[in-house]
C-alpha cells in the first residue's frame, strides 16, 4: 500500500511523463513551499500545475481540489486560488489516465467529480465528463497547431 507521499510522487511523475510525450516543456521548482508542483511551458504561456492522485469510485473519478497537512491543532485543509495555481492535473492509477482541469472549473471546491459513463438517471446538465478533461486532449488543444 502506497503512502500519501508516494501516491503524490507517482502522480507527479505520471503527469510529467504524459505532458513530455505531448511535447510540453515540464519544469519543477528547486525548493519546496510553492502551491504548484510543476510548470508546463505551453509556448508562450507558462502554467502552474498542482498534481493530484485521483480515485475511481464506480463510474466517477474524484479529484480532491485542496491541500491537507497536519499541524499541532489537527488537520488543516486549504483550497487553491488563481494567485497560486493555474490548473490541477490528476493521475488516476485505477485507469492509468491523467486529467487536466483549469482552476476556473474548481476554484472554491473541495473536490471535482469526473463522470466516466452516463448517469443511470440520464442526467446530462452540469456533468463534468472525464473525456473532456483528458490531459492529452486538453494540452494538445492549448498547444495549438
Amino acid at each position: 500500500m502506497l503512502t500519501t507521499d508516494q501516491k503524490g510522487a507517482v502522480a507527479e511523475l505520471a503527469i510529467a511523463d504524459a505532458a513530455l510525450r505531448l511535447g510540453v516543456g515540464v519544469f519543477r521548482s528547486l525548493a519546496d513551499g510553492e502551491r504548484y508542483d510543476l510548470i508546463f511551458d505551453l509556448r508562450p504561456e507558462l502554467v502552474r500545475v498542482q498534481c493530484k492522485w485521483a480515485c475511481q469510485h464506480g463510474d466517477v473519478v474524484t479529484i480532491r481540489c485542496r491541500s491537507c497537512r497536519r499541524t499541532r491543532d489537527g488537520l488543516v485543509h486549504r483550497g487553491y486560488t488563481l494567485d497560486e495555481v493555474d490548473a490541477i492535473a490528476a493521475y488516476c492509477a485505477d485507469l492509468d489516465r491523467c486529467y487536466y482541469v483549469p482552476l476556473k472549473r474548481f476554484e472554491g471546491r473541495s473536490a471535482l467529480q469526473l463522470r466516466l459513463v452516463p448517469a443511470r438517471n440520464n442526467q446530462r446538465l452540469g456533468i463534468n465528463w472525464a473525456e473532456d478533461f483528458s490531459l492529452g486532449a486538453r494540452l494538445t488543444a492549448l498547444l495549438g497547431p
